[in-house]
């Protein structure tokens, strides 16, 4: 692994600490890569340890009745794996590197440790927790009152940024399987709700990007299912 990429340093959580500061929790670490389509941890592995994506992109998925559902995406910097480290239960989820990624694994003694010195660092993760709460709490809301097609509406927003000249685009662009184990539905009826908001010119479609043409259009769409 390339040494300049081994470091806390390039994690957010530790953009307040001093350089000496990271360094000791960086030798406090194992450290590996993972390539591209491998688990970093599945959702039956043992352990309170937390992981830190430090250059990648991983995904958080779990397993129910005999397929997947996506939870969310773990970006370069992040970290996941808190929640057994601060209750010492089972892992709830595994965790799918997408690309190569370059992970750090502190021990959850570690952990516990930085966010009891550290204020800054503590505050930062009791605000990802209160966070995760309340994306479980919209997702669940919508699992429970949404149909498919204002599930999918309201993931392609979240999904998507704004580019520098004003367009809402989703890039690189999900494959319809993976949209559906976003939203607990199935590739077919994603391709066939795609579809439909490509003829009325809510979204477009390129190979490399999906486009929120008319993102009001799906912003209403939610809000009056909601």
């Amino acid at each position: 692994m390339n040494r300049d990429r081994q470091s806390l340093a390039l994690a957010p959580l530790f953009a307040s600490l001093a350089p000496e500061d990271v360094r000791a929790l960086d030798m406090r670490c194992t450290w590996r890569m993972v390539s591209a389509g491998q688990w970093v941890i599945d959702d039956q592995a043992e352990g309170t340890d937390v992981f830190f994506v430090i250059g990648g992109h991983a995904r958080v998925v779990i397993g129910t009745s005999g397929r997947e559902i996506i939870l969310g995406d773990i970006l370069d910097g992040e970290y996941f794996g808190e929640y057994s480290a601060i209750d010492g239960k089972p892992r709830s989820a595994g965790i799918l590197a997408i690309t190569d990624a370059a992970v750090a694994r502190m021990s959850a003694t570690v952990f516990r440790e930085m966010i009891h010195r550290y204020p800054s660092v503590c505050d930062q993760v009791l605000t990802k927790l209160v966070a995760g709460i309340r994306a479980h709490n919209n997702r669940a809301h919508e699992q429970a009152h949404f149909d498919a097609h204002e599930r999918l509406c309201a993931e392609l927003l979240r999904l998507s940024r704004t580019t520098a000249d004003g367009r809402v685009v989703i890039s690189p662009p999900p494959t319809h399987a993976e949209l559906a184990a976003r939203i607990s539905s199935h590739r077919e009826l994603v391709t066939k709700m795609l579809n439909a908001l490509e003829r009325e010119d809510a979204i477009s479609r390129t190979r490399g990007a999906i486009v929120l043409t008319n993102p009001a259009r799906l912003r209403r769409i939610v809000a009056e299912a909601g």
